[in-house]
């Protein structure tokens, strides 16, 4: 059997109209430390966002989810964060805030394969 490793993940939140509180689920965080992996992948669903709030800006909540991969990812796409490792840039982005884009309670797993992780997490949890 393969080493299984510790793994933390949160799911990102859309949340229209802060006032309201209400949200649905649009993508997934996981970090792993052993590996030194942290990603994101996200997926907006127009009509839920529609539902919640007809006049939700579409392209700024899509841009709000693309930059947390691009800080996922590192590199020039991470900003200020580019120069963080892996660690840092997860507990930046699961950190308690009030915008459009929120971060959810952080979970923890075992895995062999964190990659995959995102991907099986995206789909039971948002899509």
């Amino acid at each position: 059997m393969s080493e299984r490793d510790v793994f933390e993940y949160a799911v990102l939140r859309v949340v229209p109209r802060v006032e309201r509180g209400e949200c649905f689920n649009a993508g997934v965080l996981v970090y792993c430390r052993a590996k030194s992996f942290v990603a994101a992948l996200t997926h907006l669903d127009e009509r839920k966002l529609r539902a919640l709030d007809p006049e939700a800006d579409v392209a700024g909540v899509r841009a709000a989810l693309r930059a947390v991969e691009g800080v996922c990812g590192g590199g020039e796409a991470a900003g200020q964060a580019a120069g963080d490792d892996a660690g840092r840039r997860f507990r930046w982005l699961i950190a308690p805030r009030s915008t459009v884009v929120q971060p959810g309670v952080v979970h923890s797993g075992l895995t062999t394969d964190p990659a995959a992780e995102v991907e099986r997490l995206l789909d039971l949890l948002v899509r």
